[in-house]
């Protein structure tokens, strides 16, 4: 391997190995975007072995300009100039169309005229969306604020719907879009930092119905990581645009992955080249559980994890007849002398699935939401605590549900900074049996650690 190469990671056996990176805002000479879009591609540029295709989920340029020949000199700025080094004939470079590229009639026409997308999309959308086919792998790049819709966070969804069911022999499927569906940092804020809700629903069920792997998207200036029923959404806006979402804990990067029989994973690098964060999805539960019974457990581990840990409860139980809108304990770990800073439960009249987070003394813990839970009414949850997948590692799961979803949160992390305590608690708080008890019956919890 080349000195100061990185090594990618590869498929085992049969599978592919890519890029995916977003949000450059660059395409003006000399300009700050230009230099950060640089870093960013020095990396990419050190992967070995170098990926077969690249996915770019919108905002190449700074675009936004209403002059015409403004906007093809940024576009050929950024292909001609920034992009040189690649060649697109051996390593094709697919994009979706972005808020920044795509903002009006012109901006589209210029986008299909400069890219030459295929023009296999729906009607008026040819060449701003589209499908790829690589063997067993299916793209699908869709343009989440067509002028003819309405603009931004407006997305065309009856042409997904017919591609994923022509492709349904497809082993993998991947969606693209620039805009998040669902929120990410807490940013949110329909047809601006997500699509328009009324189209929320209807799109992630065609993607959960046709067993679609992840939806790829960028705009938010972040890395982010969550998954609903069962889809990820994978959020990389990190290829240049300087300023981040929140400052200060998010980065520029670039994301290398593999898919392959065994699942997908990815590396997330930054512009020094080192890993900061990544995944295998799915992931593997431990196979040794332990038994907690209601009471008060020394904890069979304590410490910072590190990003590699996922805690695994298997929780069972049946509700009180009545309602209770008080704190209802299912889980918690906590030191004697500090308040907890992992607690599991049940929090208001809805009886909401809770976790809270404190990390820092002194500052306001972090909350994550899950489903209601009826009263009177026998339930089963799994609750996952994946620390390597930032605030979107908070995880649950029914017998009833088609995968994993994250809880809903505001946070920018996750688990990653969490020093697990020296004692655990099932069915009150770490005051005892009358500290937030739990009002149902048979409570059970299961506990298992993988890495």
């Amino acid at each position: 391997m080349p000195v100061g190469s990185i090594s990618s990671l590869v498929p085992m056996g049969q599978g592919h190995q890519f890029v995916l990176y977003g949000d450059s805002c660059s395409g003006i000479p000399g300009a700050l975007h230009e230099g950060t879009f640089a870093a960013v591609n020095a990396v990419v540029r050190r992967l070995d072995p170098p990926p077969e295709f690249i996915l770019f989920p919108g905002d190449e340029i700074i675009g936004l300009t209403a002059d015409p020949e403004a906007l093809r000199a940024q576009w050929r700025h950024w292909l001609d100039q920034e992009m040189a080094w690649l060649d697109r004939s051996n390593t094709p470079l697919w994009h979706t169309t972005g808020n920044h590229t795509t903002y009006s009639e012109m901006s589209e026409r210029i986008f299909r005229e400069v890219l030459q997308l295929p023009e296999n999309g729906p009607p008026g959308q040819e060449g701003l969306s589209y499908w790829v086919r690589r063997g067993d792998l299916l793209l699908v790049f869709v343009h989440t604020l067509w002028t003819g819709l309405g603009g931004e966070g407006h997305v065309e969804t009856e042409w997904l719907e017919a591609t994923l069911r022509a492709h349904s022999d497809a082993r993998y499927k991947i969606v693209l879009g620039h805009h998040p569906v669902f929120p990410v940092n807490g940013y949110s804020g329909a047809y601006q930092r997500e699509i328009g809700h009324e189209y929320a629903k209807p799109f992630w069920d065609l993607l959960v119905e046709a067993d679609v792997l992840a939806y790829v998207c960028s705009h938010m200036l972040a890395f982010d990581v969550q998954v609903h029923r069962g889809v990820l959404q994978l959020c990389t806006a990190g290829a240049g645009t300087a300023h981040r979402m929140p400052e200060g804990v998010e980065y520029l990067h670039c994301i290398q992955a593999a898919l392959d029989a065994e699942g997908f994973r990815y590396q997330v690098l930054d512009t020094d080249g080192a890993v900061r964060e990544k995944l295998q999805w799915p992931f593997k539960s431990a196979e040794t559980w332990r038994e907690l019974s209601p009471g008060l457990h020394d904890a069979e581990f304590g410490g910072l994890k590190g990003a590699n840990s996922i805690v695994h409860l298997k929780i069972t139980g049946h509700t009180a007849d009545e309602a209770s809108a008080p704190a209802q304990t299912l889980f918690s770990a906590f030191d004697p002398a500090s308040i907890a800073p992992v607690w599991l439960g049940l929090r208001g009249p809805c009886q909401t699935l809770t976790l809270i987070l404190g990390r820092d003394p002194g500052r306001s813990p972090h909350y994550w939401f899950g489903p209601d839970l009826a009263p009177g009414r026998p339930f089963d949850i799994d609750v996952a605590l994946h620390a390597g997948m930032g605030p979107g590692g908070m995880l649950y799961r029914t017998p009833s549900d088609r995968g994993w979803s994250s809880l809903k949160g505001a946070s920018a992390t996750g688990l990653e900074r969490t020093v697990w305590p020296k004692q655990w608690s099932v069915g009150h708080g770490q005051g005892g049996a009358p500290d937030r008890p739990f009002t149902g019956k048979d409570l059970a919890i299961q506990l298992a650690v993988s890495a």
